[in-house]
């Protein structure tokens, strides 16, 4: 046995609740991994299955030294295929592109397999007809998460939550494959999969993508996967695989998305970790460097943002661990680092970032970087390595030696059809929870009323990155090669024995035998699926349409089975009391009919297909998440058919809240992470940065706006914006804050101005969620009423901007103030806090214009 692979069952446990179930536990399905329980002191040395090629080394060496600094930061670029055309990728040496989630050809959603191939090939064309001595092939990374998901018509399959629940090695090895395959079938060669991150709390808003709260099932997984995504890049249908995100982004408090991981070095290495060391002994390629922070619970070390931390980037991940790929950054990432922006970070290349992901400002970002490597802020050296790697892995690959367009499976559409086993996969990963009086499975003569919102809507079923970022602004024509659960009920017993009401009003009156309800989560991804700290994890706290509908038919008294479609594992003690069957059906992805085939038994009689699904996280029995407190159902709990396990009636308490929320900064004498000041003028926006000594006019040239740091509650607080004409002073987060629980606990945003030259036109305060969404309340009357040079708090209740018509599940911009000359006014100690809206100087909402 390998002597580093160690799995620790127990030490990957350490900070997950109890493991001891107050119901019976089922049957607990292999997951054909190892189970060593010698825990690491340190980070341990790994062996890749793709070692070092001296002919390729040798190589990488003869392309380094005939590059200019320019061509060399060009290949440490990657831009987002919106902002960058072809031409430019030529003129500029860029070495990689990315497509975000939601961004497509010509920004056609339903864009072709011919579309997306035409522009890989364009790419790549222009990467070889640069003036470069050795021209560097590009290329094209994607978010191919769950299949080719961001692709119209493409095969989606289950999220990594319900992957791991299916126990099943060679079935994620094979999904690898199969995504792979469709991404080659688009001319890309990279995919930023697998997530290895090791969830530890259900209100993250990414704890779908994560297999298991058990590092060692996340290591097995993550090799698989690997394994069937890149095999020896000796076949066409490999690409680039990416473990991401290092390190801890399933570890921070209160399940936060880009939060803190108070965790000690112990649980990192031997829990969080644990992904990364398959994966590299997988031969993983690529790594992406993690949004969160790290503080040792133990020693109190402070390891900061992820991007920045030399000692893991370089001196754990590279060094001690072996992994001789590139790192590359998350989205706009490096502007949360001290000191950086989005366009500008010396801090985390010298840290060991070897790409930059710099979606839209990769201009600026190739300037300063240049400008900093000669300045000598960068060594060269650091540069030097970042290009061999990134050379090693294009070669590697195969990029040197054909083009997107020469490859079997280029533009071919049924590249992208992986049904069969993507349904197989659905079949594997139902858990069954409860099944009293053995309602499953279902008869195929019985007449089904079909009832929930999840019903009909392969949305629900996909879930967060499908077709979209956040899977939303999507509807069922928009997945032609996709089947709903309700066409799966259709097929199995007739379409003339099933009655469809979503909302359940036709129980009383309809004729039927048995009730089936989809019910669950609608999509989300990252941040936007963040539940606070103060909100319960009780699904019906956020989704009263589903207990409301599992209510009406369960007065009609005919069986119930729920079906439940969820990201996580949830409170749901009020669902399953009403329901004689309950099965977490997770995000199954485009094949319904994978869930009905489990359902239902064979014609005439017998199981057709067992449920084989068993947890990987534990299923709450509060609804406030304690640590003390054993969980409704351990991990290795999934019932089967023939289960005689009653669950019976579960206590239910719905508290409104699990505590008070607080308060969110945004603001105070610097950015507070993740937030960031910007100004805007038309199409131009610029941060405004750290810098406390320097005055910026923007646009240079014509300025709109000026700001300069001065004091308004302590020394160089605050920063004087003075409108020169008509412009917006704005902090943003691009990955959202849900401040629902903010506007429930009366919050406003508040914020402290000192006005010295009133405006003659409106002042507006706006909140933004993203293109085309927000809402904007008139200040002009608030503000003129003010004395001039005399410090206010100014305090603005969520609700004003809610009734407008904002998201506040999903707020991009929480603060944004446009305006336009002579208006001047120093801004400072920006956030969002609980309980202002009551305040008796809080501003009264205007009228709706």
């Amino acid at each position: 046995m390998n002597p580093i692979r160690v799995s620790l069952l127990c030490a990957s446990l350490l900070a997950c609740v109890s493991c001891v179930t107050t119901q019976g536990q089922g049957a607990q399905a292999s997951s054909g991994g190892n189970r060593n329980t010698a825990e690491l002191d340190d980070w341990p040395a790994l062996r890749s299955s793709i070692a070092l090629d001296p002919a390729i080394e040798a190589r990488v060496a003869e392309i380094l030294a005939s590059m200019t600094l320019a061509q060399k930061i060009g290949q440490m670029t990657q831009a987002e295929i919106k902002s960058i055309t072809p031409e430019q990728v030529r003129e500029h040496y860029i070495g990689s592109v990315l497509n975000g989630g939601g961004s497509w050809p010509d920004k056609n959603k339903h864009a072709s397999v011919a579309d997306w191939l035409a522009l890989s090939q364009r790419y790549h064309d222009a990467s070889m007809a640069t003036d470069a001595k050795v021209p560097v092939p590009i290329i094209w990374g994607t978010d191919a998460v769950h299949g080719h998901s961001n692709i119209y018509g493409a095969t989606m399959f289950p999220h990594n939550v319900g992957l791991g629940a299916a126990h099943d090695v060679g079935l994620i090895e094979q999904i690898g494959a199969a995504t792979a395959r469709s991404t080659r079938a688009t001319g890309i060669h990279w995919v930023f999969a697998p997530t290895v991150a090791v969830s530890r709390d259900a209100r993250w808003g990414r704890a779908y993508e994560s297999f298991s709260s058990d590092g060692a099932l996340v290591r097995d997984y993550g090799a698989a996967y690997v394994r069937g995504m890149q095999g020896a890049f000796r076949e066409d249908g490999n690409v680039v695989a990416t473990a991401k995100h290092f390190i801890g982004d399933g570890a921070t408090e209160n399940g936060k998305d880009q939060g803190l991981a108070r965790v000690t070095k112990a649980e990192m290495v031997n829990v969080h970790a644990q992904g990364y060391y398959g994966a590299i002994e997988a031969g993983v390629q690529t790594v992406m460097a993690s949004y969160n922070s790290w503080t040792d619970a133990d020693t109190g070390a402070e390891y900061g943002k992820m991007h920045g931390a030399g000692s893991l980037l370089t001196g754990a991940l590279k060094q001690k661990m072996g992994f001789d790929g590139f790192i590359v950054s998350d989205w706009n990432a490096i502007g949360q680092l001290p000191g950086c922006t989005n366009s500008s970070c010396p801090q985390a290349i010298n840290a060991g970032v070897d790409m930059i992901m710099v979606p839209d400002d990769w201009k600026a970002f190739i300037a300063n970087t240049i400008r900093q490597v000669e300045s000598g802020e960068i060594p060269l050296s650091r540069i030097d390595d970042a290009v061999t790697r990134i050379l090693r892995v294009k070669l590697r690959a195969g990029l040197f030696e054909t083009s997107p367009a020469a490859n079997r499976y280029a533009g071919d559409p049924d590249a992208l059809q992986h049904r069969d086993l993507a349904r197989r996969a659905v079949r594997e990963s139902l858990v069954l929870l409860k099944n009293d009086a053995g309602v499953l499975p279902l008869r195929r003569d019985q007449r089904v009323l079909v009832v929930g919102k999840g019903a009909d809507s392969v949305p629900m079923q996909a879930g967060g990155w499908s077709l979209t970022w956040q899977g939303t602004d999507t509807t069922n024509a928009d997945y032609p090669n996709a089947d709903t659960i309700l066409a799966g009920v259709r097929e199995a017993v007739g379409k003339d024995n099933v009655v469809y009401s979503a909302d359940g009003t036709t129980a009383v009156q309809g004729d039927f035998d048995v009730v089936l309800a989809v019910v669950g989560e609608t999509p989300y991804a990252e941040t936007n699926g963040d539940i606070v700290p103060s909100d319960t994890v009780a699904h019906s706290r956020r989704h009263p349409e589903d207990l409301a509908v599992l209510q009406r038919v369960a007065a009609a008294g005919k069986p119930v089975v729920t079906v439940f479609l969820s990201g996580r594992p949830l409170y749901t003690n009020d669902l399953m009391n009403l329901s004689q069957a309950f099965v977490a059906a997770w995000l199954p992805g485009t094949e319904g009919k994978g869930v009905t085939d489990v359902l239902f038994a064979k014609r005439g009689g017998g199981v057709a297909h067992e449920f084989r699904g068993a947890l990987t996280f534990p299923w709450p029995a509060v609804a406030c998440p304690d640590a003390k407190k054993a969980p409704l159902f351990a991990t290795g709990y999934g019932l089967r058919h023939g289960s005689r396990e009653p669950v019976g009636t579960l206590p239910v308490e719905l508290p409104q809240a699990c505590a008070a929320a607080s308060m969110l900064p945004i603001f105070k004498m610097a950015d507070i992470a993740p937030f960031a000041l910007h100004l805007a003028t038309g199409d131009a926006s610029r941060a405004v940065g750290a810098d406390l000594n320097r005055t910026i006019e923007f646009p240079a040239g014509k300025p709109a706006v000026r700001v300069q740091t001065v004091q308004v509650n302590t020394q160089q607080d605050a920063k004087q914006v003075t409108w020169l004409a008509p412009a917006r002073f704005y902090a943003i987060n691009p990955s959202r804050n849900n401040l629902a629980a903010f506007a429930r606990a009366d919050g406003a945003v508040q914020f402290d101005v000192v006005v010295s030259a009133r405006s003659k036109a409106p002042v507006m305060l706006s909140m933004g969620c993203g293109t085309g969404c927000g809402a904007e309340v008139d200040l002009t009357a608030a503000l003129s009423g003010y004395a001039l040079g005399s410090k206010h708090t100014v305090k603005v209740p969520l609700a004003c901007f809610a009734e407008r018509g904002l998201d506040l599940g999903g707020v991009e911009v929480p603060f944004a103030v446009s305006a336009s000359a002579p208006f001047s006014a120093a801004f400072t100690d920006i956030k969002v806090v609980a309980g202002s809206a009551k305040h008796a100087d809080a501003v009264g909402c205007p009228a709706k214009p």
